[in-house]
């Protein structure tokens, strides 16, 4: 087991979450190369701090799920609040939670197909109704 997924697996089994659901504004249109950079720099300190969640862009909007240790979302929270990529936050649920609805994933990731140009690993595409197999699992 590498160090990242050592990290992971204790935090997966700590017994204190915290789940923050929010939404932001993109002030710039973001392609496939951002979008890839983004996932893959979230993934990997993600998985170092016992984050897991899942990312939604479509129409100009991030909808982020974030889980895992209190301190670790709140340390993310902040980074995520100076992020000149996102405008106008909206905090939709935090708070505690038992169990991750993204355990095995450090970021999912769901956008419009034609952004998957990198064949990215934990990519769900948007149905015609805005929304993947993983974005529904965000809601209450």
């Amino acid at each position: 087991m590498n160090r990242s997924e050592t990290a992971m697996s204790f935090f997966q089994n700590a017994p204190s979450l915290e789940r923050l659901v929010y939404t932001s504004t993109v002030p710039e249109p973001l392609g496939t190369v951002d979008l890839f950079n983004i996932l893959n720099q979230a993934r990997q300190k993600n998985a170092i701090h016992g984050i897991t969640g899942h990312l939604l862009y479509a129409d100009g909007k991030f909808t982020q799920c974030i889980e895992g240790p209190p301190a670790a979302v709140e340390r993310l929270w902040q980074s995520l609040l100076k992020d000149p990529r996102h405008a106008m936050f909206q905090v939709l649920e935090r708070g505690p939670t038992d169990a991750r609805r993204f355990a095995e994933w450090s970021m999912a990731f769901s956008s419009y197909r034609y952004l998957n140009a990198f064949n990215m690993p934990g990519f769900f595409p948007l149905d015609a109704n805005g929304q993947s197999e993983k974005s529904v699992l965000m809601q209450k």
